[in-house]
């Protein structure tokens, strides 16, 4: 199987560079590479390539520059897929592309399925939704998978920037009326190579594919610190003592159960996700 991977220098992609298997031909590119605002380079790309799957990791997914360049945002998260997608179609090849919880307003009181209407609160949100509509309209085989708070041993994430802050003895102040399932980049690669290797094939569509389990901003704080020894306070704020560029969802939680019955993937706990994810930085360290 040929794979075309796009967005291989971020979280996501570089795991899933690391863990797609040897036994599949993959082209992987970032956007030193391949400017994915290009068209015509990206189509280009495609067509030399022809790939039986094309995997797209890339976004912009600077929530608050989203509302500062929101051109750039749809230019990467809205059109890029399309185009990606629109190739797809012509080549018969299935594409997996990333969405994200931002696409809804987090106003539901218990997890949202697929079946739930997207209503974003912000740029970045509907740019991730206008990609979900443009793979879906291409004609191309797809499975969209959408997720959260998604973090890593590398790159840019909340994780990373608690320890930072804990390490410089900075007060740590953090939102608790957000809840969500942190996610680890690993989890999503492994379950993305779990439904590839599915000779099942499951039916195009959005599946959402998210850790187990829900907690807050704050609780994820304070679970980072305990996992890597830190006795630091974390006060519990309110959103509105943050204020952001961007409105966030309050609920970010995510239904896994059609994932399940499709794929049959079922999803570790955040938690587990968490441990994993310190055992690789304290093994760097």
């Amino acid at each position: 199987m040929k794979i075309l991977l796009a967005g291989n220098a971020g979280q996501l992609g570089w795991e899933l560079e690391r863990m797609l298997p040897p036994l599949w031909e993959v082209f992987a590119f970032d956007r030193g590479e391949i400017d994915l605002s290009d068209a015509e380079r990206t189509r280009s790309a495609v067509r030399e390539f022809g790939p039986d799957v094309i995997v797209n990791a890339a976004a912009y997914t600077a929530v608050d520059g989203a509302e500062r360049e929101p051109e750039a945002a749809f230019a990467i998260n809205a059109r890029a897929p399309g185009v990606l997608a629109e190739e797809a179609a012509k080549l018969g090849a299935l594409i997996v592309h990333y969405s994200t919880d931002y696409v809804f307003d987090g106003t539901k009181a218990g997890p949202y399925t697929e079946d739930d209407a997207p209503n974003p609160l912000g740029v970045y949100g509907a740019s991730k939704l206008e990609g979900e509509r443009m793979v879906a309209a291409s004609g191309a085989r797809h499975w969209i998978f959408r997720t959260s708070w998604v973090y890593a041993p590398r790159g840019s994430n909340f994780l990373l920037t608690m320890l930072r802050l804990a390490r410089e003895g900075k007060p740590l102040r953090v939102v608790a009326d957000q809840f969500g399932a942190p996610t680890t980049a690993a989890m999503l690669a492994r379950a993305t190579v779990h439904a590839l290797s599915n000779h099942a094939q499951p039916p195009s569509g959005i599946y959402h594919m998210t850790a187990a389990g829900r907690t807050s901003w704050h609780g994820f704080a304070c679970a980072i610190l305990r996992e890597f020894g830190f006795d630091n306070p974390v006060t519990p704020i309110a959103t509105a003592e943050y204020p952001t560029p961007a409105t966030r969802p309050a609920n970010s939680v995510l239904d896994n159960a059609k994932l399940a019955a499709h794929f049959g993937i079922r999803m570790p706990d955040w938690e587990a996700g968490l441990r994993d994810v310190a055992a690789v930085i304290n093994s760097s360290a």
